[in-house]
């Protein structure tokens, strides 16, 4: 593929930004679901006027400016307006609790903050002593009550200087599956490379619609659900209401977008509740599914279905944020759905690896490395291949916010240390089995890595969530059940509550005994442990791991 990108005068954010306004400048930019959105002449206006206002209001170079809402088409105003003179922004996922909220506001030393009317409050509560301003995302003006009663407004003095490709752009905590989140410092180049590297991966035009679902403080949909669609004059569309499945349907219908992103959880929640029950809902249908010539054809049905649901026009969709289980994936190849597997890190804003849009996928691979950016595996296990996964990338942050201890840890002679195992076959494609931390050791020193059991945990009909960990030399399951589907199947409403418990950790037994028999002899479970309440998560919907370890 031709890169496209001659005429970038240099990888800073205003230049990308520069470049768009000038080639689509009447093209629409970004809107909300059923209505229009406004013109990338438009965006840019708004954007020098939120300039104007920031440099008045005392922000200046390296200042941060921290960013709190949902997804909508202001949150890009905010982000441009504040890197476009070299002030860093701090985009912070909705999901935050607002303690940690606080704690953000108080480590970044921000100065000043974006809210959206719907995370309001969590402002309202925090003793912000460094904010000496704050403006409304709805209607980008200050809100006066919020105002410092010491801060003062002015002319600005310097004249304004665009930041260099090496300036400190933004600021990102990590959802962070252990403890504390971590402050990660992105670059202009590291956010900009990132965005034009896609080029390689998948061809993306002006007509190309763009339905947002995942966070925009996520560096995944920030790099490439905001950045790579303004590159390529895309318009892209966000859902004004909690991303339910109805609402989602509607947004479907009525935006028909071409591509999105998701998280695995999306896209195997379908298969789960809407394609697999057609399939197996009757003995007929179980035994005519269960043979591979056609299993294939009915998933090639499914799949024209699938894409008709989305709207009838998808040609990507970009699965990133945690492995997508090997069953849903399978049906996805055989229903020739376009989809793509990517692998990243906040840390390396975030693209590492994908597949190639209509080109060769592999079952469980997160495809080839992306431009400039070289894979390597690291003390390699000489029978698997297999070891930690370390890379070098334009994309690499400038390190850990006020933290260089954690950055020597994870960034040694220019390579950084993933945290990922993992494997490279002779064709470059990554293939991806655990965090190291998780690894659980076997008795007989045999890797067992816990997420590769629950993802075939996962593929029952009743359980919602899976978590596998070592206790006292043993491996245990913890359940989240389907407790509607549970009602269903054991008639809860007609029966005596002990009754239903005995019927339930029946069928845990039940479950137990049928995993351990697709299982390696050192990965049996158990013990199968029912887990009433739902896990906790992080924003990115993978589980705090560490709220549940001994």
């Amino acid at each position: 593929m031709q890169h496209p990108y001659k005429n970038l005068e240099n990888f800073t954010l205003p230049s990308l930004l520069e470049r768009s306004i000038k080639l689509y400048s009447h093209r629409d930019s970004f809107g909300f679901v059923g209505e229009s959105a406004m013109s990338y002449a438009e965006f840019n206006e708004k954007i020098q006027k939120m300039v104007f206002l920031l440099r008045k209001n005392g922000i200046t170079k390296g200042d941060k400016v921290l960013l709190l809402s949902e997804n909508m088409p202001h949150w890009g105003v905010a982000y441009f307006a504040t890197t476009y003179f070299g002030a860093v922004i701090v985009p912070v996922l909705p999901d935050f609790h607002p303690s940690d909220v606080h704690h953000i506001i108080r480590h970044s030393e921000a100065k000043a903050i974006f809210v959206s009317e719907r995370h309001l409050s969590t402002i309202e509560e925090s003793e912000h002593h460094n904010i000496n301003f704050v403006i409304s995302l709805d209607n980008l003006k200050l809100i006066d009550e919020l105002t410092h009663k010491h801060h003062k407004v002015q002319e600005p003095k310097e004249v304004l200087q665009k930041p260099l490709e090496d300036d400190f752009a933004a600021l990102i905590y990590t959802s962070g599956t252990t403890g504390h989140s971590k402050g990660v410092m992105l670059s202009h180049k590291n956010l900009t490379t990132n965005a034009v590297s896609s080029y390689s991966k998948v061809t993306i035009f002006p007509t190309d619609v763009f339905l947002s679902i995942l966070p925009l403080a996520h560096t995944l949909e920030c790099t490439v659900g905001f950045l790579v669609p303004l590159l390529h004059g895309s318009s892209v569309y966000y859902v004004n209401k909690a991303p339910t499945p109805s609402v989602l349907l509607k947004a479907f219908e009525i935006v028909r977008p071409t591509m999105m992103l998701s998280v695995p959880l999306i896209i195997e929640k379908i298969y789960k509740n809407k394609i697999l029950p057609k399939f197996t809902g009757s003995f007929i249908m179980r035994t005519l599914y269960s043979l591979s010539f056609i299993r294939k054809i009915l998933n090639k049905i499914a799949g024209k279905k699938l894409i008709e649901t989305f709207g009838g026009r998808m040609r990507f969709f970009g699965i990133g944020g945690a492995g997508l289980s090997p069953h849903v994936e399978e049906f996805l190849i055989e229903a020739k759905f376009p989809y793509i597997i990517g692998y990243g890190l906040t840390e390396t804003s975030p693209l590492i690896a994908g597949s190639i849009l209509g080109e060769k996928v592999k079952l469980r691979s997160t495809g080839t490395a992306f431009p400039d950016v070289i894979i390597k595996i690291k003390d390699k296990n000489p029978e698997t291949g297999e070891g930690e996964i370390i890379i070098q990338s334009p994309g690499l942050m400038m390190g850990y916010y006020k933290d260089e201890e954690k950055t020597h840890e994870v960034i040694k002679d220019g390579w950084f240390y993933t945290g990922d195992l993992g494997h490279m076959d002779e064709e470059g494609f990554l293939f991806i089995s655990g965090r190291s931390k998780n690894v659980i050791i076997g008795s007989g020193g045999e890797n067992i890595y816990p997420e590769q059991l629950e993802s075939i945990i996962n593929e029952n009909e009743a359980v919602l969530d899976a978590l596998v960990l070592e206790q006292n030399g043993k491996l245990v399951a913890r359940i989240h059940l389907d407790y509607e589907l549970m009602d269903k199947m054991f008639h809860a409403d007609k029966m005596p509550d002990a009754q239903v418990r005995e019927n339930i950790a029946q069928y845990l037994e039940k479950m137990r005994i049928e995993i351990n028999a697709q299982v390696s002899s050192f990965s049996k479970i158990a013990k199968f442990i029912e887990q009433i309440e739902p896990f906790v998560k992080t924003p990115t919907k993978k589980i705090k791991r560490y709220l549940y370890t001994e």
